[in-house]
């Protein structure tokens, strides 16, 4: 797992992030981010990877 900055233009896709939920109820915006997590995680494929991720994620909660 990655775990150092290896963003391409990070400031463009935090703005496209938060652009894709304009006017999304609270609902809306939740099954957004759902849906936009199980792509990336179908982009990065590695199932060991991704349950480094998902510990990472939640130790960081």
């Amino acid at each position: 797992m990655i775990t150092t900055p290896n963003w391409q233009d990070a400031d463009t896709f935090y703005e496209q992030l938060l652009d894709a939920q304009v006017n999304l109820s609270p609902e809306q915006q939740q099954a957004f981010c759902a849906r936009l997590v199980l792509l990336l995680a179908n982009q990065v494929g590695d199932a060991a990877v991704l349950t480094e991720c998902i510990q990472a994620a939640r130790e960081a909660g």
